[in-house]
């Protein structure tokens, strides 16, 4: 008897006795036999059956190497809700946050970068500088580097807005806080030297 498990967005021709997991895209496969496929944003594992509980192995590489993957992740969560990397280049970068309701980011300004957002769903609040405003969906603003500014859901329903972020440098550690909820102002953030795979930021530590 030949039993597939498929999850999500995917294509088989004469596959068999596969587990394929399908997170972010479509995964298309062709004559495999007694694989476990698993596709994330972070990373894509293929094994044969008899070998799956080789994975561990593969972590100690990944750790070996120093890589991101085994404790950072494409979507990284906060107390406030979470931002998504989406796209980087050498002078900006492009993410997906999104805001709980009810939940407020701290007060806080960059030296090295201005940050453009866009509201994609839900209410936002906006702090900057002396301004306090509302935005809506389709609505946006533009936050010059330097300008003191808070991001705030004070509505019923998660808030999600694309951030647009360019300028000389983009570490995770330009960020200065002056007010924040969750004790973190006045705190420097200790990070490492490297970049993350895909999300063109510093690795916070």
């Amino acid at each position: 008897m030949q039993v597939n498990v498929f999850i999500c967005d995917v294509i088989n021709y004469g596959t068999r006795n596969s587990y394929i997991h399908a997170e972010n895209r479509l995964v298309a496969t062709a004559g495999l036999d007694d694989h476990i496929i698993v596709e994330t944003a972070d990373a894509v594992l293929v094994a044969s059956k008899e070998h799956v509980q080789d994975v561990k192995q593969l972590v100690n590489m990944l750790k070996a190497q120093g890589r991101s993957e085994t404790n950072l992740h494409r979507r990284v969560y906060r107390p406030w809700g979470s931002y998504e990397g989406v796209s980087f280049g050498e002078r900006f970068q492009v993410k997906l946050i999104t805001v709980n309701p009810g939940s407020i980011l701290s007060l806080q300004m960059h030296h090295h970068r201005a940050e453009h957002w866009v509201v994609v769903s839900g209410t936002a609040q906006i702090t900057k500088g002396d301004d306090v405003f509302v935005l809506s969906e389709n609505e946006s603003t533009f936050i010059p580097l330097g300008i003191t500014h808070r991001l705030e859901n004070p509505g019923v329903i998660p808030l999600e807005l694309i951030e647009v972020q360019s300028g000389s440098y983009l570490g995770e550690d330009d960020i200065v806080r002056f007010e924040d909820n969750y004790g973190r102002a006045g705190d420097v953030l200790k990070v490492k030297g490297e970049r993350l795979k895909g999300q063109g930021v510093r690795r916070q530590v």
